[in-house]
């Protein structure tokens, strides 16, 4: 049997179940908040999939008097339009979450394509992906995705394109910045002289090596990018009325100061969610990182 340095040097890959084994071993005293911040996600996922079938109320129909305070019948109120404060923070998740997801996927997948082909490629490939990464870098994310989204004109689809784009190149600069510190590994060099083909040796003997900052960043971004889209909505660049999304809603609290609960469901649920993102994060990035376990 012929020896193949390839073969004997690629490194197993574990399951995911003992992958997640691992995981709760070494969560120690953080399994409280890993469990607050599960329960939390689950939870609004679970709402946002089955509230039409139990909602009481229309988001956007009348369910009482306007501007009536937090009571046994409306338990955060209602509006300036008699609208159910609770019912369309609720329905505010079928909104919300859905974009924090949809970006972080295409962010990460553009951002993860273009850093590893820089790490790989090196040379003027390098040079010119980074540069491009530098210059979108360059902008404050806050204003970059007012510019993007006030150009393309206000609405979710484009709030959605400008938070994508202000994204990419923070995991396109992670990612690159995995690739040269993985192609440094014997195993690679082994790779290498076992004949293993540039592509192959890319996708199979570094990229896996990758994944861990990808995944915790990719964690701890999803408030980030909830809270930036409810902000692009508070200046009207986001959603538009009457959709019930967390940053129009809170927009529309601020148009009526005194009353206080129009903006508390959608603000808690914004907080709530951000905590969660970067209790699950931390405790990944304390899992993955060996000085995290001590």
């Amino acid at each position: 049997m012929l020896f193949s340095p390839a073969r004997t040097l690629e490194r197993p890959r574990p399951r995911l179940s003992a992958s997640v084994g691992r995981f709760v071993r070494h969560l120690g005293w953080r399994q409280a908040p890993v469990i607050f911040a599960v329960a939390v996600l689950v939870s609004l996922v679970v709402i946002a999939v089955t509230i039409p079938w139990w909602t009481p109320y229309d988001p956007i129909g009348l369910a009482g008097r306007r501007l009536q305070p937090p009571s046994a019948a409306h338990w955060l109120g209602t509006d300036a339009l008699g609208r159910d404060v609770l019912v369309r923070t609720l329905y505010g998740a079928r909104y919300s979450l859905p974009i924090a997801v949809s970006v972080l996927i295409v962010a990460v997948g553009i951002g993860v394509a273009v850093g590893a082909l820089a790490g790989f490629l090196g040379g003027i490939v390098d040079n010119v992906l980074m540069r491009l990464a530098d210059i979108t870098l360059a902008f404050p994310p806050v204003l970059l995705a007012m510019a993007i989204a006030a150009s393309l004109g206000p609405g979710l689809v484009n709030t959605a394109l400008a938070l994508i784009i202000v994204w990419w190149p923070i995991y396109a600069r992670l990612m690159r910045a995995q690739v040269l510190n993985v192609k440094k590994l014997d195993h690679v060099d082994a790779a290498i002289v076992g004949g293993v083909k540039p592509g192959r040796l890319l996708v199979k003997h570094i990229m896996p090596l990758c994944w861990s900052p990808i995944l915790v960043n990719m964690t701890m971004d999803v408030g980030q990018v909830i809270l930036l889209a409810a902000g692009l909505s508070f200046i009207g660049l986001g959603a538009q009325p009457p959709t019930p999304e967390w940053g129009q809603m809170i927009a529309e609290g601020a148009s009526n100061f005194y009353c206080w609960w129009i903006a508390l469901g959608p603000g808690m649920a914004i907080f709530l969610v951000s905590l969660s993102s970067n209790f699950l994060g931390d405790a990944l990035h304390d899992v993955s990182d060996p000085r995290g376990r001590q």
